[in-house]
């Protein structure tokens, strides 16, 4: 096309010498040819300029339509609700405030910033007050940029709507003028109070990367009506039993050990039939009564079996019944919104073929490149099988709307490797008797005769390690458990033995690694005479208990009960924050009340204060004669285990006690509120939670999606169960899979998939959100698109979404 422009300037110019030359050619010939030629490829150069253009902006438009449909599908996937603004500069903000380092920097501001409460006075390492608030202004400095992110992807409307933006705003200020009164104060010698530092884990709770904290206290909120009824109706019983207790022992002059009057005030009685529904006084509580006439034992009998075993069991049911319906209407919520957000990038990306709308698998593969940026080409070519069963080249809707449930689930993709000892010695490798080894190990009878050993040498381990023979029997086993991993070595390839998922073997290895080496040095000093490291001795007894651990190694239901709890764990770990959270309030506030009331002295120190606690207020009282001086809140350490002690509820009125001696009777409403706060509700709303979660990991089959996944696995002759991945069976069985590739079908899988095996791991889940919507997944079919985003935000415990609910019986 360039020809028709240079071909027109050719002739155009040789009209011009020829001209010049005093021969001119036809006039005709030369401007209307050569301007028509010019014309010509001026225009279809043009014309290519403006296709490129073209091209060039719908390339532009089809990149910022998939990473706003990638944006929607990494929402689907983590469970995200951030409603974000669709221009191309907000989208890439947004990919930008959801990045793992933004999401890191904030978590480390705001570990930071709860931090400070141990440099704080009371201090448990003292920092200079200008230190400190330089630290937090730093860190509300972080939080209000990290705020100012998030309202530059956020619609306005939205974000001043939002009630966590508000708080995290105004406890920013509050923060601020806290400081400043304080640091006022200071600088003229007046001591203050910094009652802002109980609100830090506002910023916690608040900002979206701790939304699973947010929705457990979410949970609380909602539980609360339903359980003050329960409560309201218990403190009723409380005081009745309260007078009862008043006139039938008040005018007895009955006195308690201490030699106080026994139940002569109702405040008193209350208190402590309220601390006797937790046991921790009983039968003390009840002694001056049974003393004097041992039919008065009725009363506290009927007075625990009405409260402690009826009143307590009510709660845990009424708690646990209302938690699981909040929490499955906080789940339909999710599974909801994933639908929808599924949904908005399936519009984005359709295209009609026939007469459905579809997505190409060009741009489906393009999408799950941006959403999962690591995923291998061999996993990626696998989800796409599942997705496109047909191979038409195209995913339907149905099949795009799982995307983010495919993305998920984990598929463990292994790469078979022939032993090195293969490559470097393949007949001796491959002998008759290397052959004999290694199905020796690789036989169930190999794993019997090893729990055997470990058997017995756990009764060893319960024997006098003076003994010669016991010592020189340890030495025994632990060369039995080195043969035990090299005969493993030899048998299985070694970088599948110690692969990334292999915990057990791990484990195992590290275990016997450890114990080698802390029995060799203890061994050693021993052998010098000069001294005995006890630290040593103490690390090889311990590692030689843990050796016992391998049992859960090998009995199968042991591992499945284990990898639960491990598979659980991050849900668990979402409720410590809770507790953290509550904790950290708790303690605040009882530094600022109680600090400097109690004190502890060295054991060795008989002054008349360290007798006493360095308080008068406890002479002669059971807080000091047992030594409680440590239970103090003089700092955030001290203060969190004083009150892991109250949740444990052991010497409760002991210690209540003696920190309303040293300040006020009404202190005990403190404690009290503390034990209805975190062992009434939130121990019981954990205990829900497990029983929830444990449900589903350890009893639920696998689900449709997992299903799909495995069944395209076998049949694609690429599937490797977990047992023989966590045996190191794969060299054996090599051959026999490699036979399911045959043909030229065959050859073309085996291309695509890259010689790579996969599996299915199992029930374990990415996100703790996408374990819990197990509980709900089955209620939705695959073609309902579910209701407007409106009426998903604005969901109830009383609506009928889903039509056939059957979540009672999904666990």
């Amino acid at each position: 096309m360039d020809a028709w422009v240079s071909v027109g300037s050719l002739i155009l110019v040789a009209c011009a010498d020829a001209e010049s030359a005093g021969k001119p050619l036809p006039a005709g010939l030369c401007m209307e040819t050569g301007r028509s030629l010019q014309d010509v490829g001026l225009s279809v150069l043009m014309q290519r300029w403006l296709f490129r253009r073209k091209e060039g902006r719908k390339q532009v438009g089809s990149t910022q339509d998939l990473l706003l449909a990638a944006a929607y599908v990494s929402d689907a996937q983590y469970n995200r609700n951030v409603p974000f603004e669709t221009s191309p500069q907000t989208i890439r903000l947004y990919y930008f405030y959801n990045h793992w380092t933004m999401r890191a920097a904030t978590n480390f501001f705001i570990f930071v910033n709860l931090s400070l409460a141990l440099f704080e006075e009371p201090a448990l390492f003292p920092l200079p007050f200008l230190a400190t608030s330089i630290a937090e202004v730093i860190c509300l400095t972080a939080f209000f940029g990290r705020l100012v992110h998030f309202a530059k992807v956020t619609p306005q409307v939205i974000f001043w709507k939002d009630t966590k933006n508000i708080c995290i705003m105004v406890t920013i200020v509050l923060t601020l003028i806290d400081l400043i009164v304080y640091g006022s104060l200071e600088a003229v010698n007046i001591h203050g109070v910094r009652w802002s530092r109980a609100l830090r884990p506002i910023f916690l709770i608040n900002f979206p990367e701790s939304r699973q904290i947010r929705r457990a206290f979410r949970s609380i909120r909602n539980t609360l009506p339903d359980i003050l009824y329960v409560f309201l109706l218990f403190i009723f019983n409380m005081l009745i039993f309260s007078l009862m207790a008043l006139k039938l022992f008040g005018d007895r002059g009955l006195k308690t050990v201490e030699g106080s009057p026994y139940f002569s005030n109702i405040l008193e009685i209350a208190f402590e039939l309220f601390v006797l529904v937790t046991t921790a006084n009983s039968p003390d509580v009840m002694m001056p009564a049974y003393d004097f006439n041992w039919w008065y034992s009725l009363y506290f009998l009927t007075y625990i079996i009405i409260n402690t075993y009826i009143f307590m069991s009510v709660f845990l049911a009424v708690v646990y019944n209302n938690y699981r319906k909040h929490l499955k209407n906080e789940i339909r919520k999710l599974a909801y919104l994933k639908r929808h957000k599924m949904m908005e990038a399936f519009n984005i990306l359709k295209v009609q073929v026939g007469t459905e709308f579809v997505v190409l698998e060009a741009e489906w593969k393009r999408l799950v490149k941006v959403v999962a940026p690591n995923i291998s080409s061999s996993h990626l070519e696998l989800l796409l099988r599942i997705s496109d069963d047909g191979q038409k080249g195209h995913v339907d809707k149905t099949n795009f709307l799982r995307l983010a449930d495919l993305l998920n689930i984990q598929v463990v993709t292994i790469s078979v490797k022939r032993h090195p000892l293969e490559a470097w010695i393949p007949r001796v490798y491959r002998s008759s008797v290397s052959i004999f080894i290694q199905k020796m190990v690789q036989h169930r009878t190999f794993i019997w005769i090893y729990d055997v050993i470990i058997l017995i040498n756990a009764i060893f381990i319960a024997l006098d390690e003076k003994n010669p023979f016991i010592s020189y029997a340890e030495w025994f086993f632990l060369s039995l458990y080195i043969i035990e991993i090299l005969l493993k070595l030899y048998t299985y390839e070694p970088r599948a033995y110690f692969g990334r998922k292999q915990f057990w073997n791990w484990f195992d290895t590290l275990i016997i690694l450890a114990a080698l080496v802390a029995t060799v040095a203890n061994a050693t000093i021993q052998s010098a005479g000069k001294y005995n490291s006890q630290q040593i001795l103490d690390i090889v007894l311990v590692l030689r208990i843990l050796r016992l651990l391998r049992i859960i190694v090998s009995i199968q239901r042991f591992r499945v009960i284990v990898t639960t709890l491990i598979n659980i764990g991050p849900t668990m770990l979402m409720f410590g924050g809770l507790v953290l959270v509550v904790y950290y309030v708790f303690a605040i506030i009882g530094m600022e009340v109680f600090h400097g009331k109690i004190r502890f002295f060295d054991p060795n120190f008989t002054t008349p204060d360290a007798l006493v606690c360095g308080n008068p207020a406890l002479k002669d009282t059971a807080f000091a004669h047992d030594r409680y001086c440590k239970n103090n809140f003089n700092d955030l350490a001290s203060s969190f285990i004083v009150l892991m002690e109250l949740t444990v509820v052991n010497h409760f009125v002991l210690i209540a006690g003696g920190f309303a001696l040293v300040t006020h009777q009404a202190a005990k409403l403190y404690f009290i509120v503390f034990y209805l706060v975190v062992v009434i509700l939130i121990v019981n709303i954990f205990i829900a939670f497990i029983l929830e979660a444990f449900f589903v990991a350890y009893s639920l089959e696998k689900s449709e999606v997992e299903t799909a996944i495995e069944k395209k696995i076998q049949e694609l002759g690429v599937g490797v169960k977990e047992e023989e991945e966590q045996a190191g069976e794969l060299i054996g069985n090599m051959d026999t899979k490699e036979s399911a590739f045959n043909g030229d079908d065959g050859d073309r899988k085996r291309k695509a998939l890259k010689g790579a095996y996969f599996r299915i791991a199992s029930k374990k889940y990415r996100t703790v959100d996408t374990l819990l919507q197990r509980m709900f997944e089955s209620e939705i079919a695959p073609e309902d698109e579910g209701p407007s985003l409106d009426e998903i935000l604005n969901f109830s415990v009383s609506d009928i979404y889903p039509k056939n609910p059957n979540f009672e019986n999904s666990a």
